[in-house]
């Protein structure tokens, strides 16, 4: 395919998401670039990692990958934000990388504007990937890529708290369990839970564990069981067993209020490990009750390692070559490990847990999680995102209630 023909591909969609972004300047690497690298011998990488340098040993993988293959690496790191928008605008050019490592929401959008291959077009084998984790690099009945790693939403807890306040956390099993556990915090002198819930993404991925716990689907926002959900965290700071704060809070605020050791419990993520572990209190983690019981489905985090478009379509072997050596099982560990990532197959979460057993109910986490475009929702979710945080602020604030929250912003998102 030549370039002229992946510029009429690039989807409204797609051109959407330009112009919405905060950032849309021309891609890094430029058309020169793509020429020479075609060349020489030399592999493209664009990765969201820019606190790895080159001599950290994520770029040593990628380059030692590169060595396997018989070819050099040119590796270029962007912020998550910046990089779904230069690849679409490299892709408008004709100069995509050769292996585009992006934010899992963001594959259906390069999908559904023509930038990426499937993994039937390149052979790439995702068998032994968690079918939860596959389904955000999904849409249409293909897969495009495949996962490097995953993190999602869990509840860390205080045990010190708990204990004053006379909780037993193995009684905390469903949502009504857990609000009596933080009217006892509360009773007891302390504080109850710290979440985030600010007006952005950050937002409604806090709200989603909750939202999709209640049996809730993102295509019928104001059901009573979406209502139930934006009720629960209403009555939690009508009851102050949440502080207002929540309102504004992004997750590495709630973390911090969390810190203070005054909180039963917080929900966040896998990425607070190190934190958690320089806290100076006993901590614990359990999965994100459902409303009856069991786990709920929180929101997966993490990236997928993707093939764009190329005009050179010999290119393709040596990169499936380069995509299959970054996430077999033992680069998954390694890598999974530097990232505080849960590994996206079985194989690798039980030497992930035989060598850290503080990760064993974070596995449980991602088992249970589930992709925010997932159920064919591509580049529809954004929009109902959006709708959702609104309503989220609108209902704790006391503007609305939840059900006029959320009905406001069903008929919004359709």
């Amino acid at each position: 395919m030549n370039s002229s023909s992946r510029r009429r591909r690039l989807t409204a969609a797609a051109l959407t998401a330009l112009a919405v972004a905060t950032t849309a300047t021309a891609c890094g690497s430029g058309s020169g670039d793509a020429d020479e690298a075609a060349g020489s011998g030399t592999y493209t990488v664009w990765d969201p990692y820019p606190q790895f340098d080159n001599s950290s040993a994520w770029a040593k993988l990628i380059d030692g990958c590169g060595t396997e293959a018989d070819v050099k690496i040119k590796r270029t790191a962007f912020d998550t934000s910046d990089l779904a928008n230069k690849a679409l605008l490299a892709a408008q050019q004709g100069n995509s990388a050769d292996v585009l490592i992006v934010d899992n929401p963001v594959v259906s959008t390069l999908a559904e504007a023509g930038v990426l291959t499937t993994t039937a077009d390149n052979k790439l084998d995702t068998s032994a990937v968690d079918p939860n984790l596959l389904a955000a690099g999904q849409a249409g009945g293909k897969t495009y890529g495949t996962p490097i790693g995953a993190n999602t939403l869990a509840l860390y807890y205080n045990k010190a708290v708990l204990k004053k306040a006379g909780v037993d956390i193995a009684s905390v099993k469903d949502w009504k369990s857990l609000t009596a556990a933080l009217a006892k915090v509360k009773a007891a002198g302390k504080k109850g839970i710290t979440f985030s819930a600010i007006g952005t993404e950050e937002g409604s991925f806090q709200f989603l564990p909750w939202f999709w716990g209640s049996g809730a689907k993102l295509t019928e926002l104001d059901s009573a069981q979406g209502v139930s959900a934006l009720s629960l965290w209403s009555d939690w700071l009508k009851e102050k067993y949440a502080p207002n704060s929540v309102l504004n809070n992004t997750q590495t605020t709630s973390w911090q209020e969390f810190a203070t050791g005054d909180y039963a419990f917080a929900e966040n993520g896998t990425w607070q490990l190190a934190n958690a572990d320089k806290a100076g209190f006993d901590y614990g983690v359990i999965p994100v009750p459902g409303a009856s019981g069991g786990s709920a489905a929180a929101p997966t985090g993490g990236e997928f390692v993707t093939i764009p478009v190329q005009d050179q379509t010999g290119r393709y072997t040596t990169t499936q070559k380069l995509v299959s050596c970054l996430t077999n099982a033992q680069n998954l560990l390694e890598t999974d490990t530097t990232l505080s990532y849960v590994a996206p197959t079985a194989e690798v979460q039980d030497k992930q847990v035989a060598a850290d057993a503080k990760l064993k109910p974070w596995v449980d986490a991602v088992k249970a999680a589930k992709g925010r475009t997932s159920d064919d929702l591509g580049t529809k979710y954004p929009k109902i995102s959006e709708q959702m945080w609104k309503a989220v602020q609108s209902a704790l604030s006391g503007s609305t209630s939840p059900k006029d929250a959320l009905t406001a912003a069903q008929s919004a998102a359709e």
